[in-house]
């Protein structure tokens, strides 16, 4: 009936292709990622405006890869240098946020029910679990059955189900 057409229309518009930025995830990364999102963007936010400071008054100049002069001997006991293996291994951090961050972003709207919907927002936005039942006016066991329900229609959606079980889903 008109309901299956609603529901494959929206099943495509949330994709399934694995060509995604945010790449596959399995439940438990999906359920670590939406606890920790908020300070994860928060961070991500952060360390770009580091970044835009940093092109502003660059300290990389002088050990940049552009840079053909000769690093000074004993590089390890040189706290410049040293700086500059932090701030890359930061990079490569915050491009794992990244990722994750964007996994969570690019399944969002697949999650349908307004309690489920409401749950997630709140997750989003940085709220426990405790804090959620009190908003919402739902035991604790209530708001963590929505949010499981959450991973599952995400893991679900990220295509790790395979097409079988979603054809299930669309009856």
């Amino acid at each position: 009936g008109m309901d299956d057409d609603r529901y494959v229309e929206i099943y495509w518009e949330c994709g399934n292709d694995q060509d995604r930025e945010g790449g596959q995830m399995n439940k438990q990364e999906i359920s670590a990622a939406l606890k920790d999102y908020h300070w994860m963007i928060n961070e991500i936010k952060r360390q770009r405006k580091m970044l835009e400071n940093e092109v502003k008054s660059s300290i990389t100049a002088q050990y940049g890869e552009e840079s053909a002069l000769p690093k000074p001997k004993g590089t390890n006991s040189d706290p410049v240098y040293r700086e500059i293996l932090r701030r890359e291994k930061t990079h490569q951090w915050i491009n794992r946020l990244q990722k994750k961050v964007l996994f969570i972003q690019e399944h969002v709207d697949c999650v349908r029910g307004e309690r489920e919907r409401a749950v997630l927002e709140c997750l989003l936005d940085g709220m426990s679990v405790i804090a959620i039942s009190r908003h919402m006016g739902l035991s604790e066991r209530n708001i963590r059955a929505i949010r499981a329900n959450i991973v599952d229609t995400m893991y679900e959606n990220a295509g790790n189900a395979g097409f079988a079980g979603n054809a299930e889903i669309a009856g």
